[in-house]
């Protein structure tokens, strides 16, 4: 028996980085995972390496194609996981995007309304959605991806830090909100990590210099990987946290107390 054996899971962002960790772990910890990505292939292939896991748990992936700024993917989304396992359990708001670190005044309205959108408008959908329904059941569980700019805006990704300063603040006020209805709510704030948007929010390419760099403003020694963030999925998604709610979970080897 697997931490979420019996659980239905939707994560979005699932066909790469921290999300196609944590759609691996959930399967491997029992759970049905609907993998949801707007990236097609990427997704496709996600939900397939899963599959040919065959993890000893028991838990299935499918895919779904999913913009999660779309109310209508959305219950897409949660349709297909009633159809296809009966029930939905918890949703990962993970999808999210970011610019190159650069200074703030040269941030483009395109980019910054990206930003905002996708990494405030696709929770703002999933409560819209899912939440009716996880309160007729009087269960269920929102862990939201979000970061430790969320906290600490560091120069040069100040207008996504706000962004997941927003996130941070709805978690707080989603879980106060929805408690006495049976339903838990955190996120999950990582420090930069080995994903696609590594350069991004690097400004620089990627490098064995430029991480051994960054690992020395960490007090642990290293940037976070896609497990780190995915081990931290899996205890906030499980009984074992049945009484956390409202909490923004720094995984950042120490950088905030720094």
């Amino acid at each position: 028996m697997g931490k979420l054996s019996g659980k239905v899971a939707l994560v979005t962002g699932a066909g790469s980085g921290f999300g196609e960790s944590i759609a691996h772990s959930y399967v491997a910890e029992g759970a049905n995972v609907l993998v949801a990505d707007v990236a097609v292939e990427n997704g496709k292939r996600v939900a397939s390496e899963i599959t040919a896991k065959n993890y000893p748990s028991g838990g299935k992936a499918v895919f779904i194609e999913c913009n999660v700024i779309k109310k209508a993917d959305w219950q897409a989304a949660l349709d297909l996981a009633v159809k296809q396992f009966g029930q939905l359990d918890i949703v990962v708001n993970n999808a999210g995007t970011t610019y190159t670190k650069q200074d703030s005044m040269g941030v483009t309205e395109e980019d910054f309304d990206r930003v905002m959108t996708v990494n405030t408008k696709s929770v703002f959908w999933s409560v819209a959605v899912i939440m009716p329904y996880f309160v007729e059941r009087k269960s269920g569980v929102y862990l939201n991806t979000s970061s430790v700019a969320g906290t600490r805006v560091r120069p040069g990704q100040v207008w996504y830090g706000a962004s997941k300063a927003w996130v941070n603040r709805i978690t707080q006020g989603l879980a106060a909100e929805y408690g006495p209805h049976g339903i838990r709510i955190n996120s999950v704030c990582p420090v930069r990590g080995t994903t696609a948007l590594l350069e991004k929010f690097s400004g620089v390419p990627d490098s064995a210099e430029e991480r051994a760099r960054f690992a020395k403003t960490v007090p642990l020694g290293r940037q976070s990987e896609p497990e780190d963030v995915a081990k931290s999925a899996v205890f906030l998604a499980c009984d074992d946290s049945s009484f956390i709610s409202g909490t923004n979970l720094a995984v950042d080897g120490g950088r905030l107390a720094a």
